[in-house]
């Protein structure tokens, strides 16, 4: 019997909807009714079935609450970033040659002109004083970023930005560009053929630009020379830096952490970091305890906010944003001004009058016709103020106004943030 409903909880578990399961098991009463004659043998069925049913209930719902509650959960290392563990910007100024002529004027970019003679005397080409009239050279900005833990000779991608008037980078070549760190140290060297999204064509009567002309990429155009000295696995303790500070978020990393390990090895310093400390009895180093820890789940929270730009409309807004009681009443002024100036002219055959221009103006102000307020009651969300809202027909831009409005009021139990 233990086997045999056993065997019936595995295969209700795998039924995605309750029609589902009812057919399934009306099935399966109906069969085990053709299949048992005796009194003592049916009233075994229908307590299997019973059973069945019960377990596969339980099961659906036990599965549903547990993808629930999985779906609002984020890995560690989703929300975190590890103290030291970084990116490192590099910048350096280079020229891109080969050009159909779409490379800066000389006259206008000076710079371009003084980086040409000066990588010419660098070969030995001799060209200072020298009237220098070329339009296949342009000088550009090359910036690429190093990732952490690199190696010596790896390859990164760079981005090329033209600096002086060029109108297009298209078929140029980058020559050896050093590539230099906030520290004024060179990281890598960038060399190679740029690559662009767009392009630009013109005529006597009309110019085509689509996309960005002048700016491109090469793709592993770098080669990594200089290897940024941090040994991460020598560290006793690391700090998490949280992507979005919470003090509740920050506590819940630190307990699933300490409840994983059973060991109090994980602290909230503060909203925005975890310190985390290697235990004594740990045989692996800090990295091997980062492996372990950066898959646990933890729910992370968030204050309640709202996101607003009002010169595009665009209104985000979190979950847990709320209204207390406040009746809202909105109308919209709208003064219309039309002009239509007449003309006056004097009487036929008059002795003395002239022609003028009379200036004539209508005003008309609408105030939006009947208005009431509406109450809301305490609980509501800003989700179903906003749906509301919308059903009325009412702008992007009349909802921030209202939802500022009611921020001042006292009313919206979130903060606003103006992009």
């Amino acid at each position: 019997m233990c086997e045999y409903a056993k065997t019936r909880i595995k295969k209700s578990a795998q039924i995605t909807s309750f029609s589902r399961l009812s057919r399934f098991l009306t099935g399966r009463l109906k069969e085990q009714r053709a299949r048992l004659s005796s009194p003592l043998p049916q009233i075994a069925g229908r307590a299997i079935l019973s059973f069945t049913l019960v377990a596969g209930v339980v099961g659906i719902f036990f599965t549903m609450m547990v993808s629930d509650a999985h779906a609002r959960t984020s890995r560690i290392k989703d929300i975190v970033n590890i103290e030291g563990v970084r990116d490192n910007q590099l910048v350096g100024y280079g020229l891109v040659v080969g050009l159909n002529g779409t490379g800066d004027s000389l006259n206008n970019s000076p710079f371009t002109e003084q980086s040409l003679i000066a990588m010419l005397e660098r070969l030995g080409v001799n060209v200072r004083g020298q009237n220098l009239n070329t339009g296949n050279v342009a000088a550009v900005m090359v910036t690429s970023t190093l990732p952490p833990f690199i190696n010596q000779g790896s390859r990164v991608d760079v981005s090329i930005s033209s600096l002086g008037d060029s109108t297009s980078l298209q078929g140029g070549t980058l020559l050896v560009t050093p590539l230099l760190a906030a520290d004024g140290e060179v990281y890598a060297v960038a060399q190679g053929e740029v690559s662009i999204s767009g392009f630009s064509v013109q005529g006597d009567a009309a110019t085509l630009t689509q996309n960005i002309p002048t700016s491109g990429r090469i793709a592993d155009g770098a080669i990594v020379e200089r290897e940024i000295d941090f040994q991460l696995e020598e560290l006793q303790e690391v700090r998490l830096a949280l992507k979005n500070p919470d003090f509740t978020t920050a506590r819940r990393i630190a307990q699933a952490i300490n409840g994983f390990t059973s060991a109090n090895i994980a602290k909230p310093g503060n909203s925005a970091s975890v310190t985390l400390r290697r235990p004594g009895n740990y045989d692996g180093t800090i990295v091997d305890l980062i492996t372990d820890i950066e898959q646990l789940p933890v729910q992370p929270d968030q204050p309640a906010r709202v996101v607003i730009s009002e010169r595009s409309g665009v209104i985000v807004m979190g979950a847990n944003v709320r209204i207390s009681n406040v009746a809202i009443a909105q109308s919209n002024l709208t003064v219309k001004v039309t002009e239509t100036p007449q003309v006056s002219q004097a009487n036929p055959f008059a002795e003395q009058g002239q022609t003028v221009v009379v200036p004539r103006t209508d005003l008309s102000v609408n105030t939006g016709g009947d208005v009431k307020l509406a109450p809301l009651d305490t609980g509501v969300t800003l989700q179903d103020l906003v749906t509301g809202l919308n059903r009325l027909g009412m702008q992007p831009r009349d909802i921030i106004t209202i939802i500022q409005a009611i921020k001042t009021a006292g009313a919206l139990q979130a903060e606003i943030e103006v992009m």
